[in-house]
């Protein structure tokens, strides 16, 4: 859904100017432009990314809510890609707790992707959140553009918390770019005969850090 928005208020920032993102300057592909609508100092904030499955149970939304909410209370800026489910859920959570919240859109940032989230699009920036985007105003969600976004959702946390995903799943390209890229990765186990726990049961056994309460992030 095209919006209308005022251009004056999107910040421009070039890979190599002062305000440019430090934690996105050491990553493979890093972006030529980002186009951020709202609060741009979150970039170098102190972050999680919350990731996981758009067709989401209702235990991994309350989940992600839930994370959302206690790590936005400490101070911790929530990342996550706006998409339907676990996205959705994660943002609200950091909203509720009047926490701040970055959306990585897949889109330029006058286009809300999708559309059931225009309302959550205003509340990121009402509560002092940002938007953000590697593509120009107009960019339409083409799907090539959401794999690619994911390393910007990993480049600029400082872990990433995948809540729920399944064996063949795009949450797990973020997972490889946080690897990548540094990052600690931590995962929620889940009912093993549940097909959107088989991404993070694995997860874990490949030594991703188990969370089941908001401690495990401070250990």
């Amino acid at each position: 859904m095209k919006i209308e928005i005022n251009t004056q208020k999107i910040k421009e920032i070039k890979l190599g100017e002062e305000k440019y993102p430090k934690k996105l300057e050491h990553i493979y592909a890093k972006p030529q432009n980002l186009y951020v609508l709202g609060n741009e100092k979150l970039l170098d904030e102190k972050s999680i990314a919350i990731i996981g499955c758009r067709e989401c149970t209702k235990s991994g939304a309350l989940n992600a809510y839930k994370f959302g909410y206690e790590l936005a209370e400490r101070g911790i800026c929530i990342i996550s890609g706006f998409a339907r489910g676990i996205d959705t859920y994660a943002h609200k959570g950091a909203i509720a707790a009047r926490g701040k919240t970055i959306a990585v859109l897949g889109c330029g940032l006058d286009i809300v992707y999708p559309a059931e989230n225009l309302e959550l699009y205003k509340e990121i920036l009402l509560f002092g959140g940002a938007i953000i985007s590697e593509y120009p105003l107009g960019s339409k969600p083409e799907k090539i553009h959401f794999p690619n976004r994911n390393r910007l959702i990993s480049g600029l946390s400082d872990g990433v918390l995948v809540v729920e995903a399944k064996k063949r799943s795009g949450t797990l390209i973020t997972v490889d770019y946080a690897l990548e890229q540094g990052r600690d990765v931590y995962a929620i186990p889940g009912d093993i005969s549940n097909s959107n726990s088989y991404g993070t049961n694995e997860l874990i056994k490949e030594g991703a850090i188990p969370v089941t309460e908001i401690e495990d992030f401070f250990m």
